[in-house]
Order: C-alpha cells, then sequence, then structure tokens
C-alpha cells in the first residue's frame, strides 16, 4: 500500500507540475513575451490628509522574453505609467529617450536594454534564459493609493511587431505576447551582427578609433541630417556607467575641468601613478562644448577636420561642409573593464543648444564599424574598432515657448497685426503689470521699428484714432528675441510679391542666419527671392528656404539709436521682396489668406504666428502711402546703422 501511495503521491505531483507549467501564459507565447509585476509598496513622508497627493514606494518588475526564433536586437518596451510615478532606478536598462535616474515618467516611458541589449532566441542558446530574458527591476516613488498600481499598457517598441491585448494575471500582473508582423518589412535577418543604421533630424556616432589595455580613443561626430533644423553653441552631455573618466580631448573641452570625482573616488587608489591635475573631466555625467574657430589649427586641441566652429552645425540644406561636428577623447576605463575588447557606451545622451530646437535622443544602438580615409593618404579605409549610433530627433515641448515671432501686414490696410501677447513666453508675474491674455493691440506700421517699451504710445494713439477700445491694463509683450514681419506687397493679374522683415531683438548676433516659409497654397508660383539667397527647399513642396547673402548674412542684435540719448535702440534687420507668379496656382486668392505663410521658421525654430490676419478694406491708397511711409523710415534706419 506504501508503494501505491508513494505512486500515487507522484502522479500528482507529476500533474500538478504540468498543469502549473501549461498556466504559464509565457508558455503559448511564440513571439516576445513581456509582462509587468506589482510587487510591493508602502507610504513614505510626508504624510498627508490628501490622500491623493500621498507618495508612496513602488517596487515592479519587468520581464522581456525572447521566444521567439531570431534574436531581438536594441530591445525596447514602452510601460505606460500613469501615478504620477518618479522612477529612481532600473536594473538592466535605461529610458530610451536618454533620461537620466531619477525621472518623471508619469505619462509612460520607453525602456531598452543596458548593458545587455540584445536578447537572444532559445535556438541560439540552447535554452538559456539568462541569454534569453531580461528582468529589470523598478523602484521608485507613486503618488494616490490605487491597491495594485498597475500601468495603462505595455507593448514592444521595436518595429515590425504586433502586440496581442493585455491580459491580467491575478491582480498584480499584466502581460503581452508580441510577434512578428508579416506585413512590416524588415531590413534585418538572423545572421547580421548590428543593426542597420537609422535616419533622424541629429546623428551622433561614438567609435572606438585605437584601444590600450586600460583606455582607448573615441571619436564623437555630430550629423545634422534635417534640412532645416540648426544647433548653435552646442552642449553634449551623456552618462558614464562604469566609472570611465575624460583624460585629454582634441576638438571639444568639458564645460567643467572638475578631477574630484577622480581623485576621491576609485579612479585615484586604482590610478596611482596617473597625474590627476592633467585630467580634464571625471563627472559621472560631462557637458561637452565645441572650441571656438581660433583653435582649429591649434596643434594642442585642434587639427581634427570638422571641429571647431563656436558650436554651430548648420543644416546641409545650407551647407553640408559644416552639417557636422567632430572631436576625439581619451577615455580611460576602469576594472573589470580592462580587456581590449571591452566597451560599454555612455548612456543617456543630451544634446542642446541656444535658440535651436529641442531634440530627444534615443539609446546608442551598436552598428557596424564606421569606416574612415586612410591618415597616410593611401586609397584605403580603415575601420573603427567599435561603433555606436545615437538617433536624436526634434521634437516640440508644450511647455516650452518659441523664441521669435510673426506679424502680418499687408497693402490693403493700414494696421500690422503683430506677435501675438506672451507668444515667446511672459515675465515672472506679469499680471501685475500688464494681461496674458487680451490680444495684442493692432499696431502702426513705423511702430515694428521700435522696441516694445516704445510702442505703447504709438500703439495707444494709433487704437484711439481707430476708435478701437483699449484694455486695461494693457496687453503683454511677445517678449521674442527674433520678430519677423510678413507683409503682402502687391497683387496684381499675373502675380503678386510679399516683403519679409527680419528684427533682432536680442543681445546675440546671429551669423549665418536661414529662414523657411511654408506657404501651401503659393508654393508653386514661387518665382525669385531679391535680396537673399532664396530656393525651394528639397524634397518639399510647400516650402521656401531664405538665407543672407555672402558677406550679408549676419543678423546683428539690438544696439544704440544715433542719439542714445534721445533715439530708442534699434534692431538689426534683413529685408527682401519675394515674388510669385499666379499661372501656376489657379484660383489663389493672395488677399483672402493664401498669400501668408502657414508656418515659418527662423534658424530651425518654429515660430510663432498671429492668429487673425490683416481686414482688406476699401482704403487701397491711403493704406499703400502709409506702407511707403514704412519703407522710408526703413532706408532711414539702414542709414543710421551704417
Amino acid at each position: 500500500m506504501a508503494s501505491l501511495a508513494h505512486i500515487f503521491c507522484l502522479s500528482i505531483l507529476i500533474t500538478t507540475f504540468t498543469v502549473s507549467q501549461s498556466q504559464n501564459p509565457a508558455d503559448s507565447c511564440n513571439g516576445i513575451f513581456i509582462s509587468y509585476v506589482y510587487n510591493s509598496g508602502f507610504g513614505i513622508p510626508p504624510n498627508l490628509t490628501d490622500l491623493t497627493a500621498q507618495p508612496y514606494n513602488f517596487q515592479s518588475t519587468l520581464t522581456v522574453l525572447n521566444n521567439g526564433l531570431e534574436e531581438l536586437k536594441s530591445w525596447r518596451v514602452f510601460v505606460g505609467f500613469q501615478h504620477k510615478e518618479y522612477l529612481v532606478s532600473a536594473s538592466q536598462a535605461v529610458l530610451a529617450d536618454g533620461t537620466s535616474l531619477p525621472a518623471e515618467v508619469g505619462n509612460g516611458t520607453v525602456f531598452s536594454g543596458f548593458p545587455a541589449t540584445d536578447l537572444k532566441s532559445a535556438v541560439q542558446t540552447a535554452g538559456d534564459i539568462n541569454q534569453m530574458r531580461a528582468r529589470v527591476d523598478l523602484v521608485g516613488t507613486q503618488f494616490g493609493a490605487p491597491e495594485f498600481p498597475m500601468p495603462t499598457n505595455i507593448s514592444l517598441a521595436n518595429d515590425g511587431f504586433s502586440c496581442s491585448p493585455q491580459s491580467k494575471l491575478g491582480n498584480n500582473e499584466t502581460y503581452v505576447c508580441c510577434v512578428k508582423d508579416p506585413n512590416a518589412r524588415s531590413n534585418i535577418t538572423i545572421d547580421e551582427e548590428f543593426l542597420p543604421r537609422q535616419e533622424g533630424d541629429l546623428s551622433i556616432m561614438y567609435d572606438v578609433i585605437s584601444v590600450y589595455k586600460t583606455r582607448y580613443w573615441a571619436q564623437v561626430t555630430i550629423s545634422n541630417e534635417n534640412p532645416i533644423g540648426r544647433l548653435d553653441n552646442w552642449h553634449l552631455s551623456w552618462d558614464w556607467m562604469r566609472e570611465e573618466f575624460i583624460n585629454t580631448m582634441r576638438g571639444a573641452y568639458p564645460y567643467v575641468v572638475d578631477t574630484n570625482d577622480c581623485l576621491f573616488g576609485g579612479q585615484g587608489d586604482f590610478y596611482k601613478e596617473l597625474d590627476f591635475s592633467t585630467v580634464l573631466n571625471c563627472e559621472k555625467r560631462p557637458t561637452i562644448i565645441d572650441l571656438p574657430v581660433a583653435r582649429t589649427n591649434d596643434t594642442n586641441l585642434g587639427l581634427i577636420p570638422f571641429c571647431c566652429r563656436n558650436g554651430t552645425i548648420l543644416p546641409p540644406s545650407m551647407d553640408r561642409s559644416k552639417s557636422k561636428s567632430v572631436f576625439r577623447m581619451e577615455v580611460y576605463k576602469m576594472p573589470p573593464d580592462l580587456n581590449r575588447t571591452q566597451f560599454i557606451p555612455p548612456q543617456n545622451w543630451k544634446i542642446n543648444g541656444t535658440f535651436s530646437p529641442d531634440y530627444q535622443c534615443g539609446p546608442p544602438v551598436r552598428v557596424s564599424p564606421s569606416m574612415f580615409p586612410d591618415p597616410s593618404g593611401l586609397p584605403s579605409e580603415s575601420a573603427a574598432v567599435a561603433s555606436w549610433q545615437v538617433v536624436c530627433n526634434i521634437t516640440v515641448v508644450k511647455s516650452e515657448p518659441p523664441k521669435c515671432c510673426v506679424s502680418f501686414s499687408a497693402f490693403y490696410n493700414d494696421s500690422v497685426v503683430p506677435c501675438n501677447t506672451c507668444a515667446c513666453g511672459c515675465l515672472p508675474n506679469p499680471s501685475n503689470v500688464c494681461s496674458a491674455t487680451d490680444s495684442a493691440l493692432l499696431l502702426p506700421p513705423e511702430s515694428l521699428l521700435v522696441p516694445f517699451e516704445n510702442r505703447t504710445k504709438k500703439a495707444i494713439a494709433f487704437n484711439k484714432l481707430k476708435k478701437r477700445a483699449i484694455p486695461d491694463p494693457l496687453p503683454c509683450g511677445d517678449n521674442c528675441g527674433i520678430s519677423i514681419n510678413w507683409h503682402l506687397l502687391a497683387d496684381y493679374r499675373d502675380g503678386w510679391s510679399a516683403r519679409m522683415t527680419l528684427f533682432n531683438w536680442g543681445e546675440t548676433d546671429f551669423e549665418d542666419w536661414f529662414a523657411a516659409v511654408e506657404l501651401d497654397k503659393a508654393f508653386p508660383g514661387f518665382e525669385k527671392v531679391y535680396s537673399f539667397n532664396g530656393s525651394t527647399l528639397s524634397g518639399s513642396n510647400n516650402t521656401i528656404y531664405m538665407q543672407g547673402l555672402k558677406d550679408f548674412n549676419d543678423l546683428v542684435r539690438e544696439r544704440d539709436g544715433h542719439n542714445p540719448k534721445k533715439d530708442p535702440r534699434l534692431p538689426g534687420t534683413q529685408q527682401s521682396v519675394i515674388s510669385f507668379k499666379k499661372k501656376p496656382t489657379p484660383g489663389i486668392k493672395v488677399v483672402s489668406g493664401d498669400g501668408f505663410p502657414t508656418k515659418v521658421y527662423f534658424n530651425g525654430e518654429e515660430c510663432s504666428l498671429p492668429s487673425v490676419l490683416p481686414k482688406n478694406s476699401d482704403h487701397r491708397t491711403a493704406a499703400a502711402a502709409t506702407v511707403s511711409g514704412v519703407l522710408i523710415a526703413f532706408l532711414v534706419l539702414m542709414i543710421l546703422q551704417q
């Protein structure tokens, strides 16, 4: 009987094991299985009576398992956090948008693998789960007290996959299965060692070009691929993940020269014989800046092709030879990464500039080694030891106001529709002195030539003359450093023309400026730009691209008038007439709005446009006379600026 009992118990055990195995949802997924498990949490200070604002610790686990036939390269997973989560740590992963931890992720975030970026298949590893799976332990803070704070959704962010509807296992686990989409065409095969290079607005290459036992030289190449994107005074930063530090550099320089982290850290203990007084930077997150032009041929810091341009990277449509920046740096490694073939690229890349678009950078992706011309001059190429690509794309940050604005005017109306109130942001506490919500007052044309603080009397007198209401308090100014006026100059049977004037009210000269104007309906009739270099933007069917003529391509800063004690300050200005033909655009209604741009960019920054257009009136002769007066004033202004 004992024997029968033993067999019976063994049978039950086997049956239970089989049932539990069959109930594992990962087993039925022949693709990429993703699960999110909420493990635990507890209240943390401060202790609040409002439970919706009470902070709580949360600890969760994100699992990514490759049950498919092919290797999953550079895995990325979206987690739809929804409780104002503040993520403190994530093992085996980084945030794919380049943000360093701790970070706010309450609107959801994408994770990417680090240091292991790829998940091999069971076929490749004979079922080695450690190479097939990434387990990310998450620790952070959430607000509010749901019993099981789960994300809205989870999904694989890699291209070419479709995920099943989200399923639950109990109250604290959710999972999906993502499989290759048969309709998605992928250029990656199972035999490829590297991912193909990707396209983006900005591409950053991190190439290891020479290696030694404890250090290596890396070349960083920043390439602008956006036809109207631009960077001025670029600042590049990243996170070292393995206590690396920068010993020397050529073609760029750290924003802060600091070795304290080395002297009081493990680097100082390991490199006892190294003179840290000559080391450039030991910060975990260094910031790198470009060198001035004067350092181009410096034997110690320069002599790197495409370096030393004061941080300016132009769009390729403007000058491809100036659309990239390159620098090199000597990187020291720390144990246990002293193998000559062991490289951990920096993570969480971020690049920005003054009067430049906002960029969001992805994680570094291993690509095929970059090829460089042989330094000997022979007709051959040398390969990098290892290469990674970081792709950055322009992103519109809703909370970030624009830096330029546009006003509209026309030959058939004697008023200028100015830039919107607070178009480029309001000054602190604007309600104390002005209204941030009232519409901007219409302006007389001559007021565009004087600073905002000097326009007030002109604007009030002009609107009283027109019997328009004057709000109290008056609307706030636009606070824009760059203002652009688009003026409909003439409309005749076969064509029409506009005049564009740029005003620099800021404190910075803009060298090699450019502007782009989108005209959705009028673009096919574009004929010529007279005082700028003007052309249609390659690859676009609605954009005119303009830049200053050679030796006249600087938009200078605001400066004193001819008599500083009496005259208002004057802006830097550039102006040109643009002509159009009507034959390519039959039915165009120039006066009704087709002659005004739908978008305007200055140096890659999208400008704020007025919300209304100049109204048509019957007083065209008087209006034309007024506009002519503005042109005369402009000519006088240009003479005063000489």
